[in-house]
């Protein structure tokens, strides 16, 4: 196919494809998926070889968020029954994060629900950050709080924090579908702090809440230009509850394309198979790992993921390895330029070409920080599989790990 030929060849220089490319990729046939994943996978092997970085959440304080954010477990007015607890102590914290360093995790994710921290809440973070740092050498840390006032940012960089998570979850154009207790442009405004701040910048979006193909595009475009060194690609967990809850568009199918779409736009930056892939990709999850270069491990924020030992069997049995805590996660042309931190962000955004003009470039949908407010889904979109029986069977509310007395899954 001569698109596929076009796309690996300017994922390869690191070039932009052109919004017709993206879309062209959302809308191919069933019949050409495997071609698809196969030209993807050239790409995310190019950059990333068949290493797999595992990341492990930790959720600081869990549910009671002021937003409304329309996918969130534990937004305002939510009824989903998850965990509910306050602030974890730096211990409790430190404890629940040596279990997924033990599992093979290279990051860890500190998220707390609410639309952003008080200076109170950074200084505990950093003392969260501190503890683990001191007990775990080599591991990543990176934090996801919501939106950051100034200086804030600063503050967790020398707490050690090497990265901070803020996702920008949709089309700015939906936004407001969405959203009703921020905007759009307060999460740009969080994601251009910390890579001032000189962190890793983290940024994704959530697919699944009925959005079109086009929505989908502009995220992906959007993220490149703001420059994250990762991007998690999460899948909407439909919890009971929420108004999102009726919202089942994906089949496995559907989600590898669109994971493919954000390999070809973001070619060199770590693509993370996040929330929601058990639930949407089921046993394809493996052809997945031809396209993202990270994953969480076992249990997400509010919901039960894959049990640990399954990741780590499912990376092996695909012929994947897991990455150590000695490798380099992002190629050297983006490593070299970090800025001290544990990414780096090039000129022309994510995996730009090198003749390109200068421009601007978690993880999880039970998440942190605001999103929120009625939503109406989009118009049957190619390819949204409208007709998807929901597996409510598959989405499971955490109950075990941080805030509990039972032992986590990692």
């Amino acid at each position: 196919m001569d698109l596929l030929n076009t796309l690996v060849d300017k994922g390869l220089r690191r070039e932009l494809p052109t919004r017709e490319e993206a879309l062209a990729v959302l809308s191919t046939s069933d019949d050409e998926l495997l071609d698809v994943v196969a030209a993807a996978g050239k790409v995310r092997r190019q950059w990333f070889g068949r290493r797999v970085k595992l990341n492990y959440l930790v959720n600081l304080k869990s549910g009671l968020c002021p937003e409304d954010c329309s996918y969130c477990s534990q937004r305002l007015g939510s009824k989903a029954e998850i965990l509910k607890y306050t602030w974890l102590g730096a211990e409790d914290a430190s404890k629940a994060a040596a279990a997924g360093v033990a599992g093979g995790a290279k990051r860890v994710c500190l998220v707390a629900s609410g639309r952003g921290p008080t200076d109170r809440d950074v200084a505990r973070v950093s003392k969260t950050i501190e503890a683990i740092k001191e007990q775990n050498e080599g591991v990543e840390v990176c934090a996801c709080l919501g939106l950051l006032s100034d200086g804030q940012a600063e503050r967790l960089r020398e707490a050690g924090a090497d990265a901070y998570n803020h996702n920008l979850n949709t089309s700015e154009g939906t936004y407001g579908d969405i959203t009703t207790t921020h905007t759009y442009a307060d999460r740009v405004d969080t994601v251009r702090k910390a890579h001032d701040a000189g962190l890793s910048a983290c940024s994704g979006l959530i697919a699944g809440m009925g959005e079109s193909d086009e929505d989908l595009v502009d995220v992906v475009y959007a993220l490149r230009e703001l420059d994250p060194d990762s991007v998690p690609v999460n899948f909407l967990i439909p919890f009971e509850g929420t108004p999102l809850a009726k919202e089942w568009n994906l089949t496995p199918q559907r989600a590898l394309r669109i994971l493919a779409m954000v390999r070809f736009v973001c070619p060199d930056v770590e693509v993370r198979l996040a929330g929601g892939r058990e639930v949407h990709l089921r046993s394809m999850q493996p052809l997945a790992l031809h396209l993202a270069n990270s994953i969480f491990l076992g249990d997400y924020l509010t919901s039960e993921g894959q049990a640990g030992q399954a990741d780590l069997d499912m990376i092996a049995d695909a012929g994947f390895e897991v990455e150590g805590t000695d490798t380099t996660t992002l190629p050297s042309h983006r490593a070299d330029q970090s800025a001290g931190g544990c990414g780096s962000h090039t000129s022309g955004g994510c995996g730009s070409s090198p003749d390109q003009t200068e421009t601007a470039c978690g993880a999880h949908t039970g998440g942190c920080g605001p999103c929120g407010g009625a939503h109406e889904p989009a118009e049957s979109a190619p390819n949204s599989a409208t007709a998807t029986e929901a597996r409510t069977d598959l989405v499971a509310v955490r109950r075990r790990g941080a805030g509990t007395d039972l032992a986590p899954n990692a």
